[in-house]
Formats: structure tokens, sequence, C-alpha cells
């Protein structure tokens, strides 16, 4: 479905750029999924303000796309306007001498933060090792990897709600917890501040090398995945209960529950988004029946999914 008329002249009046009609398959990890009604970029503040401001007047849905790692978008594509956060949104700045403080924007990806972090000797933000996302996305699910979450170097989170409201919020406003966050529906993250905390930056940089290295050998990285497909379920692991189900290489059309990590399901090649979806929830009903545990999703279902069954 195109962008209404006033829609696409909302946005030209606003000098925000976008395109429409915009594959998203090769945005997303596991590299499956329809297009976009319109790919818009926000590269300041204003631009984001003036696209939340028009999504509301025209009543047009907008979705963010981080870095597209823990996406399942729909082979429909996803309606509306499909924001990518750039420029100003995206970059990193110390705020004193000391980079006690750290601004971050919303798109700025994790795995340069990190990469950063050991450059300049930074400390703490060794949380975010091994997470694929963007900031913004780290905050609205208070992401984490085995070195700690999110809520452990937030400082203060500053979001744009629909409508255009731009609001700052603590990390004690946002309550976050195990893979949650109360950051209001719609709101999209501008920028962040991180805290760094002092301590020997060679033995933060081991310990994430030694992280990274474990994970790399447990995880299978041949076939596009979104990663973790399923939340630890408490005092479990997701990928115990999936193998003990007996699922590891089930498999729909090309989408596979990995035989190397059973919380991981992979596009073998071809897979569609409807095949991954029937995978990811074959594995919720049958850990349900076998075992009474309801697994909660890591992935989110984006897009147009109004002709599922």
């Amino acid at each position: 479905m195109p962008l209404t008329d006033a829609t696409r002249s909302a946005l030209a009046a606003a000098d925000v750029p976008f395109d429409e009609d915009v594959p998203l398959a090769s945005r997303a990890w596991w590299r499956v999924g329809g297009p976009a009604d319109a790919l818009v970029t926000a590269s300041t503040l204003e631009h984001l303000i003036a696209v939340q401001r028009i999504a509301a007047e025209t009543e047009t849905p907008v979705f963010v796309l981080g870095n597209g790692s823990n996406l399942l978008v729909s082979d429909a594509g996803v309606r509306g306007m499909v924001v990518l956060l750039r420029g100003e949104l995206a970059k990193c700045t110390p705020l004193d001498d000391a980079a006690s403080r750290i601004e971050v924007g919303g798109g700025f990806k994790l795995t340069v933060l990190v990469s950063r972090s050991h450059r300049n000797g930074w400390t703490g933000l060794e949380v975010f090792a091994g997470i694929p996302g963007t900031i913004g996305g780290a905050i609205r699910m208070n992401a984490g990897a085995g070195l700690g979450e999110t809520v452990d170097a937030l400082v203060s989170a500053e979001a744009v709600l629909p409508g255009g409201t731009v609001r700052t919020f603590t990390v004690d406003e946002l309550k976050m917890s195990y893979r949650t966050c109360e950051l209001p529906a719609g709101a999209i993250v501008a920028r962040a501040i991180l805290a760094t905390r002092g301590g020997d930056p060679d033995v933060f940089r081991e310990r994430v090398r030694s992280f990274l290295e474990r994970r790399k050998a447990s995880q299978p990285l041949k076939h596009p995945s979104c990663g973790s497909t399923f939340r630890n379920p408490p005092g479990d692991y997701a990928g115990r209960l999936i193998e003990a189900a007996g699922l590891k290489g089930f498999q729909i059309g090309a989408a596979q529950v990995a035989h190397k990590h059973a919380n991981f399901v992979l596009n073998l090649g071809g897979a569609t988004a409807s095949d991954l979806r029937r995978v990811v929830e074959h594995v919720q009903n049958t850990v349900q029946e076998q075992f009474g545990v309801k697994l909660e999703r890591e992935v989110h279902y984006a897009g147009d999914w109004s002709d599922w069954s």
C-alpha cells in the first residue's frame, strides 16, 4: 500500500528523505521479508520529530529499523514508514575529557561502540559485547548477552513520542528488567547517555575477547539467523528445552532449528518468512506441550501478517 499524497507532501515539506517500495530482505539478518511502503531516513532530531508528527496527523504507521538482527519481516512487507536513524542520530560523542559519560545516537551500532571502547580505553560498555543491534533497540529490550545488560550502562534516554513530543527518561523511570523496558509504546530513542567506569582497560578487553570467542564456538554462523530466537525462561535455558524436546534439525521448507545450538533458527537458503514463523511457533508449541513452559520470543514479528494462518 503506497503512502498517501498527504504523507508524501508532509515529508517533502519537512525535508525528510524517503524512498518508496524498498526491499527489506537484505537489511534483515534472516534475509527474508517483503518491501517497505516507504523507507525514511531521519538524520536529525528535527527529522524524527517531523516523522512522528506526520505519522500522527496522517495516521501512517511507523516502524524503526535498527540493525535488523532480531526481526522477522513478513513476506508481505511493512506498511507505512520504516525509519532509519542516521547522521547525528547514529553518532557517539564523549561528554567530558575523562569520557565518563558518552552520548550515543539511537541508531549507533553496538558492535562499533564496543570496538571504540577498546580503542579509547573506556570500561563499563562491555555489556554490549556480542549484541548485533543498535542502542535504541538495546534500550527497548534491555539487551544483554552474558557480560551484563543495557541497564548496567544506561544513565538516560531521550525519545521522541508519537505526535512529536521529546522527553528524556532516567534509567529509573524506564524500570528495566530482564529483556523488558517501560519505554512508552511508539516512542523512538533518539539518543542516550551511557556511563563508563574505572578499571584496567586491558582486563576488560580480555574479558570481551574471551566471551566472544566462546560465543563464536557455540553458535551456528554458516547460515542467516536472528541470533537467539527465544528468551531464557526463569531458571532454565531455551536451548536446553528445545534440544530436550527433540527439535534440533526440525525443518519446514528451508527454515531449520540449528543442530549446533537449538535456540537458533536458520535460513538454509530460500526460506520464506512464513517458513521461519512456522518453525518458531512449532518450537513454542512443542516445548509447552512437553514441559509446560511457554517460551517467549526475542525475535519480533514485523510488517503485515494479516494473511498469516
